[in-house]
């Protein structure tokens, strides 16, 4: 029977992207409201869509595993049903009246943006009150950009709100099921032997241990392939499912800068990762002002640059990492074990494809997010435009693979761990195979084109051409007018207080590791 004053029925917790309990306000305050139903809704057409792969359905069922247990400890209990939203919403409505439904807000993809919008008017048709919380520095219908990191400060210095009591909970009523697998939510195969695991003690386990010892590489560190796997913070996907609150992190890294000594090294790059936790909101802050950029150009004056010149060879060389290029294919056989790769590979990865191969972002991006553990849309569709030249606010980056493979990789020790085909080819020619010569090759026991690809393009001419293309491109007076006003919508205001001292830079001339 419900107290005075609290409606008749259940309060109904949406677990969506922050499989936690704590710094978790939808479950705080629909605990005041009255008994509690926690849900996890496992959705068949979001698991069908072509960013989603085996390999986060893993990660997710260890994150609802492990918060099955975090509410256990509250007195409460997970339940996860498979269907869609509405569908699942309205048969529990139908079956015990829904008093209001709770979750955090999401800027997800385009299909989980319709199915908000669905839910929205399902809740309005039956009076339900839905009550959205903010999880990052994120901003729902921002009208200005001018305020947006002062906002993003005042959120991030908030008391997190975490239930510290028993909760009353509301019985589903439905009988228990274990989570189905993942062919039957019509996932394929996707082993990925070496990638995170998934759930919050893990998050937290990984998240002290940067904190305590890894830090202190993070400044210089997170640029190469070698040593980026331990100098990064690998909080990535933990952040992107919610294992671990935005602001939560925020909080515990500033404690220990507080704490920490003068001299320690790990000042220098926990300030650094502050920073880049601010970037992190600024960038899913242009898929929340801008759904569109998930599938059009975020400058509209640069619609039909590549959109007519798709090359499926090109493209599937890349995918199996068969381009030739030794960094390229050796960072893909690292993402393809382990569903991650430090930031400067994505970037470099993204270019390739952009410049050399000259393939339009959209087809590139959907099949980089099925790879990344940590697909975080918003910063994924950002990055895949700002890194293709498309939003037209930022320099050009066009990464050169062999320059960054001498640079990142000088003696070929990434190549080679990823890579065992190239380890009969001499140093010198090992970041440039196809340049080897026919007798050495022989006497080593190495032929182009049966143990290595040779590029599908000529890289010096390609990258040429490709720049000549792109500046002809941006030079035309409808591209330049269009500038200001993507400026206007998408540009940085402020530089975080996190980030190193020294001014204020142009709008668009970061180049950060937002995958840490």
């Amino acid at each position: 029977m419900s107290e005075p004053g609290r409606p008749p029925g259940r309060q109904l917790v949406w677990f969506k992207r922050d499989l936690r309990v704590v710094d978790h306000a939808p479950l705080a305050e629909a605990a005041r409201a009255g008994p509690v139903t926690c849900l996890y809704i496992l959705e068949p057409g979001l698991m069908s869509e072509p960013d989603m792969a085996g390999r986060h359905y893993a990660f997710l069922a260890e994150a609802l595993r492990d918060l099955h247990r975090q509410l256990a400890s509250l007195g409460g209990r997970l339940h996860v049903v498979t269907g869609e939203v509405v569908t699942v919403l309205d048969r529990l409505h139908g079956e015990s009246p829904i008093a209001g439904l709770w979750s955090h807000e999401e800027t997800g993809n385009a299909w989980t943006y319709a199915r908000d919008r669905a839910v929205g008017r399902w809740c309005r048709e039956r009076g339900i009150p839905w009550r959205q919380a903010q999880q990052f520095g994120v901003i729902r219908a921002l009208s200005d950009r001018d305020e947006w990191a002062a906002r993003w400060e005042a959120f991030m210095a908030l008391p997190q709100q975490t239930s510290t009591g028993a909760i009353e909970c509301a019985d589903l009523g439905w009988p228990q099921q274990r989570l189905p697998e993942p062919q039957a939510l019509g996932l394929s195969a996707d082993p990925c032997p070496g990638r995170q695991v998934g759930g919050r003690a893990r998050g937290l386990e990984v998240f002290e241990e940067f904190l305590e010892q890894r830090s202190g590489a993070y400044r210089g560190g997170i640029s190469s392939p070698l040593s980026a796997p331990t100098a990064c913070s690998r909080l990535s996907p933990y952040l992107a499912l919610g294992c671990l609150g935005m602001r939560e992190v925020v909080q515990a890294t500033r404690v220990t800068l507080v704490e920490l000594g003068e001299g320690d090294r790990r000042r220098r790059g926990l300030a650094s990762f502050v920073s880049r936790l601010h970037w992190h909101c600024h960038f899913i802050q242009k898929l929340e002002s801008e759904p569109e950029i998930e599938w059009r150009n975020m400058h509209r004056g640069y619609d039909g640059l590549r959109e007519d010149d798709w090359n499926h060879e090109r493209f599937a060389a890349l995918r199996e990492g068969r381009t030739g290029w030794p960094l390229v294919d050796a960072v893909i056989a690292m993402l393809r074990e382990t569903g991650w790769i430090n930031f400067r590979m994505r970037a470099m990865l993204v270019s390739v494809a952009a410049y050399p191969l000259w393939l339009h972002w959209q087809e590139v991006g959907r099949w980089l997010a099925s790879q990344f553990t940590d697909y975080e849309p918003g910063i994924h569709w950002s990055q895949m435009q700002m890194q293709s030249g498309t939003t037209g606010i930022n320099t050009t980056r066009v990464y050169n693979p062999l320059k960054q493979a001498r640079d990142h990789d000088p003696v070929g020790r990434f190549v080679r761990r990823w890579l065992p085909q190239l380890e009969r080819v001499p140093d010198s020619w090992l970041f440039e195979p196809w340049r080897m010569p026919r007798g050495l090759q022989e006497q080593v026991g190495f032929r182009l084109g049966r143990d290595w690809p040779e590029p599908p393009v000529d890289l010096e001419t390609a990258l040429r051409e490709a720049k000549t293309r792109m500046h002809a491109w941006r030079a035309r007076p409808e591209v330049r007018a269009g500038k200001a006003g993507v400026v206007q919508r998408h540009g940085s205001r402020k530089r975080s207080s996190g980030s190193p001292a020294g001014g204020r830079r142009p709008a668009g001339q970061y180049s950060l590791d937002l995958s840490d």
